[in-house]
């Protein structure tokens, strides 16, 4: 059954969009509406636009628009039913139960309080004579009482069931504990604890909903982190660890650290703004993310080989959301934790404040794989700096670093920029050849990133592709579909 229109109206009526839109873009007000970069694609040139008074929004960029609940679907990637759940929480209204999807609600909710008691099970074991060695690790690391109970950190015993067996007490068996990624199956089908023996850090979505976890080990054992599976609950490459606390921050910036032990050290020396990636390097989704509640990042990696390239691979993803991006280079220590250590907060905090902004970061880099006192590699790193800086869309910004680039390479000014014009002239016209190509071959567009597919009915299979997307994102549409067969699709796949 559908929700009563009264309600839908009433909700809608009820949900100030631009407070809504303003929780996550910047916006700013002309005339009778309101403009910002959209959040759902990258934009440096801002064209979201959102009129209150009609209470829609439409990015002229991406083309996608709608009111608060289409806003608060695309935004979070939920149901209808669950975006309408969302705003009515906010704007303190009853949900009809009728309006729920049979089963998806209740599914995604039993996992959520899964994860909840699974967190409080944690923390009460780091108290407890088993977490002994898990809580004498934590201190050693530094961290405050308060600091674990802040984050909630906890400790999986060193049995095989132990969560089993405490969540068995609530009403929840195996199988509950498998769709929530706290257990593994083996080939056997024997049903164990997927955390055992490790410190445990509870990942907390932007809502405050527990969604899943990561474990570490306390000595030099493999794998250093265990970290939960994705689940209809959590995607570690959409979430970003620490960032319900740090989209509180007045800073206004995110550091952006390797793991967790970083982050949770800097937020207890009064950084609140760090966050780190969950398990896995920065994903162009976790910029996306992360450029919805902040307009600069200072990438705070390690200073070892691995650190370097993790942010090499990053610059690029942040940069193209549109946020102004700054590299912390830390001496003396090998992370942040150890330098805050070493050297204390007032110490880290100048260093933040003489972080470079990426461009700076990028030159020296470069300017590590040439040896300046050989001539022909200085005209070498002269030439590999200037197509660099040819990236550059601002003039002024290319003014400034030819001078910079200059001074480091011994060549004049006049030749970098020279030779930076040439590189944009060079760049231009590759640009304008691919987009001559697309035009003059639009059915290439549409087709599969995947070489091994093809379509031969590429609109039939583009609107087949909206069919099964809905059905993801809305699992009781397939009531609705019930009947429909592989053949009737134009596409094998």
């Amino acid at each position: 059954m559908a929700w009563p229109p009264q309600f839908l109206d009433e909700l809608i009526d009820r949900t100030d969009l631009v407070d809504l839109v303003s929780e996550s873009v910047h916006l700013t007000k002309k005339g009778n509406s309101y403009w910002g970069c959209c959040p759902f694609h990258s934009e440096k040139t801002p064209s979201f636009h959102v009129v209150p008074d009609r209470k829609i929004y439409k990015c002229f960029g991406c083309g996608k628009g709608g009111g608060a609940i289409n806003f608060v679907m695309e935004l979070d990637n939920l149901s209808f039913r669950e975006a309408v759940e969302v705003l009515a929480k906010r704007c303190g209204m009853e949900v009809p139960d009728s309006g729920y999807a049979p089963g998806a609600k209740e599914r995604r909710e039993k996992l959520l309080t899964i994860n909840k008691q699974a967190a409080r099970a944690f923390h009460r074991w780091l108290y407890s004579p088993e977490g002994a060695q898990g809580l004498a690790y934590l201190q050693k690391r530094g961290l405050t009482k308060g600091t674990l109970t802040r984050f909630g950190l906890g400790f999986a015993p060193n049995r095989w069931d132990a969560l089993i067996q405490e969540l068995g007490k609530e009403g929840y068996d195996k199988r509950d504990l498998l769709d929530a990624g706290l257990a593994v199956n083996n080939k056997d089908g024997r049903i164990y604890d997927r955390f055992r023996n490790r410190v445990m850090f509870p990942i907390i979505d932007i809502r405050g909903n527990v969604i899943g976890f990561g474990g570490r080990v306390m000595d030099d054992s493999t794998p250093k982190y265990l970290n939960s599976p994705d689940t209809p609950v959590y995607n570690k490459s959409r979430n970003v660890f620490a960032l319900n606390m740090a989209k509180k921050s007045k800073a206004g910036r995110v550091i952006l650290t390797e793991g967790y032990m970083d982050t949770i050290s800097l937020h207890q020396a009064g950084f609140d703004c760090a966050v780190a990636s969950l398990g896995t390097s920065l994903t162009a989704d976790h910029a996306k993310l992360l450029s919805r509640f902040t307009k600069e990042v200072i990438l705070c990696y390690d200073g070892d080989t691995a650190g370097v390239q993790a942010a090499n691979r990053a610059i690029p993803m942040l940069e193209k959301t549109g946020l102004k991006v700054r590299v912390l280079r830390i001496t003396g220590a090998k992370d942040p934790d150890e330098f805050i250590k070493t050297f204390g907060r007032e110490a880290f905090a100048r260093l933040l404040d003489r972080s470079e902004n990426y461009v700076a970061y990028n030159l020296k880099q470069l300017q590590a794989s040439f040896s300046l006192e050989d001539p022909l590699q200085r005209s070498e790193f002269a030439r590999a700096g200037a197509e660099l800086l040819a990236e550059l869309d601002s003039p002024v910004e290319r003014e400034v670093y030819a001078g910079q680039l200059a001074q480091q390479t011994g060549v004049g000014k006049d030749a970098i920029l020279q030779e930076i014009k040439r590189c944009r002239s060079q760049r231009l016209w590759k640009a304008r050849k691919k987009q001559a190509r697309r035009t003059l071959t639009p059915v290439n567009q549409v087709q599969p990133k995947d070489r091994r597919m093809r379509y031969d009915n590429p609109r039939s299979a583009r609107a087949e592709e909206g069919v099964l997307r809905l059905i993801l994102l809305d699992s009781s549409l397939l009531e609705e579909t019930e009947g429909l067969t592989g053949s009737e699709f134009s596409s094998p796949l």
